[in-house]
C-alpha cells in the first residue's frame, strides 16, 4: 500500500514537473485560448456558483469575461467574437447595468467602449458618458467603510478597482476630456489609501478582513489581488507613460508584482489566501490568470526584468492550461465570493474565462506571437 502510494505521488509530482518544464508555442497559446473562447460561448447561459438562473448579461460576471473576450476578437481570425459581443451591447441598447454607482454595475462599460474604437459608433458609448457625467455632478458623500449607508456607492472593496476604474480610464482617451480621469484618480487613491497594506503590498478586500487572521496570516485574497493588478494594467493601457497619472499606478503595480513574484507557488498557482499557501493548497486560476496576465504584461512593456519574471509567467500559463479540459472549460475557478474558500476542478465561471483570455493575450506577445 505504502509503495502504491509513493508512486502515485512520483506520477504526480512527474507530470506535474514535465508541465512546468514545457516550452510555450504563440500556436499553441492561439489554440487554447480559441478552445476556452469557443467553449464559453457555447456555455454562455450556464448556471454557475450556485445559481439557479444564468448570469445577467450586464452583469460584473459577464463584464470581465467580455474583457478577455474582447482581447480574444482582437486576435482571432474570425469577425465572429466582436460579432457576439456587438450583439450583447445591442440587445441592451448600450446600458450599464442597473445600479448607477456601484462599480460592479459599470463593468461592461469597458466592452462598449472597446468596440466603439472598432466600430466608431458614439451610440455604443453615449449612455456610459451620461451616466458618468451623473456621477461625477452628484458624487456619492458615503463613506469608505464597510457597511455604512450606500458604501458601495464608492470603490471601498477592491475588485472595484478592476471592475469601473477601467472604465473612466477608457472614457478619458477616446473623448479627451480630463474630468473623467481627475474624478477616478481621486476616487483610486481614496480607495487605496484606505485597503492597500503597506509592509505586504497587497490590498485588502475591504475593511472588514483588516486585522483578522486565517491561520495565523493576514488575509488577502487571491483574486482580490488579482483583480486590482489587472485593473491596474487596464489602467494603464489608456494613459501617457510619461504622465503623473501612468507613474502613480506603475509605483503600486511594481510593487505587488515583486510580491507576487515571491509567493507564486512551486506548481504555478497563487494561493487563494496569498500568504497562507500550506492552508490552501487547492489551485486556483481567476486570480492566477489575473497574476500571470499582469506579469506577462510587465514583462512586455518594459517594465518588469524579463529574466526574473518570465519563470513565473511560463509556470503560472502552464498551470492553467493544465486545467483545461478537453472541451475547453477552465477549471477551478472560486466560485463568487470575497474570501479565500475551495474550488474544484469541476467547475468555472465566466469571469474566469476572462482572465485566462486576458492573460493568454500578453502570454502570446511574450513568447513571439505577432
Amino acid at each position: 500500500m505504502r509503495r502504491a502510494t509513493i508512486f502515485t505521488s512520483f506520477l504526480v509530482f512527474a507530470f506535474t514537473t514535465l508541465t512546468l518544464a514545457q516550452d510555450i508555442q504563440p500556436t499553441e497559446v492561439l489554440q487554447v485560448m480559441e478552445k476556452v473562447a469557443d467553449w464559453q460561448i457555447d456555455n454562455y447561459e450556464g448556471l454557475y456558483s450556485g445559481h439557479d438562473k444564468p448570469h445577467h448579461p450586464l452583469d460584473w460576471t459577464n463584464g470581465a469575461l467580455y474583457v478577455g473576450m474582447v482581447k480574444w476578437a482582437a486576435m482571432a481570425d474570425s469577425d465572429k467574437y466582436y460579432e457576439w459581443l456587438k450583439d450583447i451591447g445591442q440587445k441592451h441598447e448600450w446600458q450599464l447595468h442597473r445600479r448607477k454607482y456601484h462599480a460592479d454595475d459599470h463593468t461592461v462599460g469597458q466592452l462598449y467602449i472597446d468596440l466603439y474604437r472598432k466600430y466608431q459608433d458614439k451610440q455604443m458609448i453615449e449612455p456610459t458618458k451620461e451616466q458618468f457625467n451623473f456621477i461625477m455632478y452628484h458624487p456619492s458623500l458615503s463613506s469608505l467603510h464597510w457597511k455604512t449607508p450606500y458604501h458601495q456607492d464608492r470603490w471601498n472593496w477592491c475588485d472595484a478597482l478592476f471592475m469601473s476604474p477601467p472604465v473612466w480610464a477608457k472614457l478619458y482617451n477616446v473623448t479627451g476630456e480630463k474630468k473623467y480621469l481627475d474624478f477616478m484618480m481621486t476616487e483610486f487613491k481614496a480607495t487605496t489609501d484606505f485597503l492597500f497594506d503597506k509592509k505586504e503590498s497587497l490590498y485588502y478586500r475591504d475593511e472588514s478582513y483588516m486585522g483578522k487572521l486565517d491561520n495565523g496570516t493576514k488575509i488577502f485574497w487571491a483574486r482580490g489581488n488579482g483583480w486590482v493588478f489587472a485593473g491596474l494594467v487596464n489602467v494603464m493601457n489608456e494613459l501617457d507613460p510619461q504622465s503623473k497619472e501612468y507613474k502613480y499606478f506603475l509605483n503600486i503595480y511594481k510593487k505587488m508584482a515583486a510580491k507576487l513574484l515571491e509567493i507564486q507557488t512551486p506548481e504555478g498557482h497563487w494561493a487563494m489566501s496569498l500568504l497562507g499557501q500550506k492552508f490552501y493548497p487547492t489551485p486556483e486560476t481567476s486570480g492566477t490568470a489575473f497574476n500571470v496576465y499582469g506579469l506577462a504584461w510587465g514583462i512586455n512593456q518594459g517594465i518588469l526584468d524579463k529574466a526574473a519574471y518570465t519563470p513565473a509567467v511560463k509556470k503560472g500559463w502552464n498551470a492553467l492550461v493544465g486545467h483545461v479540459t478537453n472541451e475547453g472549460m477552465l477549471g477551478y475557478v472560486q466560485p463568487i465570493g470575497a474570501a479565500p474558500g475551495k474550488a474544484w476542478a469541476d467547475k468555472t465561471e465566466v469571469y474566469g474565462t476572462g482572465a485566462f483570455l486576458s492573460a493568454g493575450s500578453e502570454v502570446y506577445k511574450l513568447y513571439g506571437g505577432k
